[in-house]
């Protein structure tokens, strides 16, 4: 999953789990409040943006240093967020949430069916709309609350990787990527077509989804603009609003297609656009450049963002962690286990992956925390070179150049052959590693064709999910295993590294620029211009450290770290 072919790398991610925007207009059922500001007047100060999400009438959006800024319609002070760092937040109908950093709930503006008061525990992500709410818990399970007239707060049983609320129903991409909707169907939007998706967005009416070759497909409500039609081509995302619906389209530009008012929610401006999202008669995207632009209805200010610096932070399974340059060690995301939690001290290396992390300290020890379900977070003692944490296992270099590795061994992913090696990595059920003589050594599952490496020399390798990639000793890069988005196709020309993540590939190319390849569902392949020093693919968003020492992350709700 991530760059663990080379002991002095400084990042490791993997990727995190997000909910699409969804946005709802509807009559307001209760007085509105007095001594509350109809238009939020604060926002933050600064410049750019990575993540947004635009409700009915308002927008919240997070900040550089993880708080939440609203603006727009505050009748029922859904445009006047809590205080506290969070990593994710939904604008719905006159009420919003967010995930707080210590992965619980938090939600304001209107309660008329109980949707602002979310139950205790923990989540990876939520999604708020109308009169409800739906999270996504640690065990992939949904939990809704609010309104429930229609079953739309009654999610069926199993696990699902993200969950988009709509007016009266609610889908969800399951692990299988098929679609699963429920509540109100009077007009279909709870009755998804077949196949697998990437993404889904619930409208109030309409539904939406990125199918696995990136076209898009809509069901339900198709009003007489034609929301429910959308254009051809390759999309990454997509937004289902109140009449219209919104995409990025693979070359970054926005269409947008159904009703299109005096206003001109229909109307997106030109030019590349990371994310998009469509409320109730307005839109609001996140340029290429971070910066925010809103268009449309702008009656309560909900198409004039403040500026400010923002970035999008994570919310799901995985997290990602870093080395600084005084060794210290940063981890952001998910820690539901403690994996995002390290311990001090001064490291050499790190290496995140599932629910926990390990890193080789300046005594060359290894240490690790977070999850320890299967004996992954217990490493043996001596001394190591380097560590790759793997899904389930973890696996190091000792000081002796053999292997060591420990934690689940089902597939024996924790059993590797003898000899001497140069480096290892450690995938989901697999591992591979470098020998002596530069050729590549595998165990573990082998279903996928993942743990049958070519014949040759190679440099280094990296095992992902269900693929594995190396840079060859003429710094071309070759992969074998499960090649479904493409993510063992790596493009011609000569490579310093490879990073193998869930279903897509990044490398540095020898000219110090990031290239990627296989699925983009969530622009995790989309990388940024710019000279880097390494790059670490995770599930759904990759990360890369630049020539400067900073770091950057693209993809589905990747953060960069606030350091």
């Amino acid at each position: 999953m991530s760059n663990r072919t080379d002991p002095s790398r400084t990042l490791l991610g993997l990727a995190v789990l997000s909910v699409a925007a969804m946005v709802v207009a509807a009559p307001v059922h209760a007085s509105e409040p007095e001594g509350k500001p109809r238009v939020a007047t604060s926002g933050p100060a600064g410049g750019a943006a990575a993540r947004l999400d635009a409700g009915d009438s308002n927008t919240c959006a997070l900040r550089s240093d993880a708080t939440i800024a609203c603006w727009g319609y505050n009748y029922f002070g859904e445009s006047t967020p809590p205080t506290g760092a969070f990593k994710s937040v939904s604008a719905g109908f006159r009420h919003a949430c967010g995930v707080r950093r210590n992965d619980t709930v938090a939600c304001w503006g209107h309660n008329f069916r109980g949707q602002s008061t979310p139950p205790t525990g923990s989540f990876k992500s939520v999604s708020a709309d109308y009169y409800h709410a739906c999270g996504i818990r640690p065990n992939k399970t949904v939990d809704c609350w609010g309104g429930n007239k229609y079953g739309q707060s009654t999610p069926p049983t199993g696990a699902f990787e993200s969950v988009s609320v709509g007016a009266k129903h609610t889908c969800g991409v399951r692990l299988n990527d098929n679609v699963t909707c429920w509540g109100n169907d009077h007009y279909g939007q709870s009755t998804p077509p077949t196949g697998a998706f990437e993404s889904v967005s619930a409208g109030p009416k309409h539904t939406c989804g990125v199918r696995s070759d990136d076209t898009l497909v809509c069901w339900g409500y198709n009003n007489d603009e034609g929301q429910f039609t959308p254009p051809t081509g390759a999309f990454k995302s997509v937004s289902a609003g109140q009449s219209d619906t919104c995409g990025v389209r693979s070359d970054d530009t926005v269409a947008c297609w159904g009703y299109n008012s005096d206003n001109g929610q229909f109307t997106p401006p030109a030019g590349a656009f990371k994310s998009v999202s469509s409320g109730g008669t307005h839109t609001c995207g996140v340029r290429s450049g971070d910066t925010i632009a809103c268009w449309g209805e702008n009656s309560d200010g909900q198409s004039t963002p403040p500026t400010g610096s923002f970035k999008s932070v994570s919310a799901g399974d995985y997290h990602t962690c870093g080395v600084h340059s005084d060794g210290g060690v940063e981890c952001w995301g998910s820690s539901y286990d403690g994996e995002s939690t390290p311990p001090t001290g001064s490291f050499k290396s790190v290496s995140a992956d599932g629910l926990h992390t390990c890193g080789v300290q300046n005594n060359d020890t290894v240490t690790c925390w977070g999850s320890s379900h299967y004996g992954e977070s217990t490493p043996p003692t001596g001394t190591f070179k380097s560590i790759s944490a793997g899904f389930f296992h973890t696996c190091g270099i000792r000081s002796t150049d053999t292997i060591a590795c420990w934690g689940k061994n089902r597939d024996r992913q924790s059993t590797p052959p003898p000899g001497v090696f140069n480096s290892v990595s450690a995938g989901f059920f697999h591992a591979c590693g470098v020998r002596r003589n530069d050729t590549v050594a595998c165990w573990g599952r082998k279903g996928r064709g993942q743990s049958t490496p070519p014949t040759g020399a190679f440099k280094s390798v990296s095992a992902g999910y269900q693929h594995t990639c190396g840079v060859q000793r003429n710094d071309t890069v070759a992969c074998w295993g499960f090649n479904r988005r493409g993510q063992s196709s790596p493009p011609t020309g000569a490579f310093k590294s490879v990073s193998a993540g869930r279903r897509h590939t990044c490398g540095v190319r020898r000219n110090d620029t990031v290239a990627c390849w296989g699925s983009n569902s969530w622009g995790q392949s989309t990388a940024p211009t710019g000279a880097f020093k390494s790059v670490s693919a995770g599930s759904f968003h990759t990360c890369g450290v630049r020539s400067d020492g900073g770091v950057t992350c693209w993809g589905r709700e990747a953060r960069t770290p606030l350091y």
